[in-house]
């Protein structure tokens, strides 16, 4: 049996594919789902194609949810991303009130959700996000080498 966390990936996995495929942009997808199940905002990374150095995948999906609910504050949402977020992402969740992140591959160079950085559940900030990492981090992890490994 597929948990729900699995597929959700699966659909954020595709979002990703979309990145490679529409856009030729690092795949990174990420999705906010929110407490009743529904999907309220979707992206891929667009910084290069939107010449935007804000526009990863969280950030795109993040600003979709907003606008599908009429609000900054993503209260009870959940996003699930392929790659660990980075600083710029993880403070966005923060900001937005997420209450959980979920992510695929680990990222030991620029991660902010516990591999460099342990933004998310900082003590210091008024919230603190649940974290899960590692959800079908092969089939992420695979994807982003498949990427680097064709532009090399």
């Amino acid at each position: 049996m597929v948990s729900s966390e699995e597929q959700w990936m699966r659909h954020a996995l595709a979002l990703a594919e979309r990145a490679r495929d529409e856009d030729d942009e690092i795949p990174v997808g990420a999705l906010v789902v929110d407490a009743d199940g529904k999907v309220i905002g979707e992206g891929w990374n667009r910084n290069i194609t939107d010449h935007d150095p804000s526009a990863h995948a969280e950030i795109v999906a993040l600003r979709r949810a907003g606008q599908a609910v009429g609000n900054h504050r993503l209260i009870g949402c959940t996003l699930y991303v392929t790659l660990e977020p980075c600083a710029m992402c993880a403070m966005a969740m923060v900001h937005a009130r997420i209450v959980r992140v979920v992510f695929g591959a680990f990222d030991p160079k620029t991660g902010a959700a516990g591999s460099v950085f342990d933004l998310l559940t900082d003590p210091r900030h008024n919230h603190r996000l649940e974290v899960t990492g590692g959800v079908l981090a092969d089939a992420c992890g695979a994807l982003l080498s498949g990427y680097f490994r064709g532009k090399r």
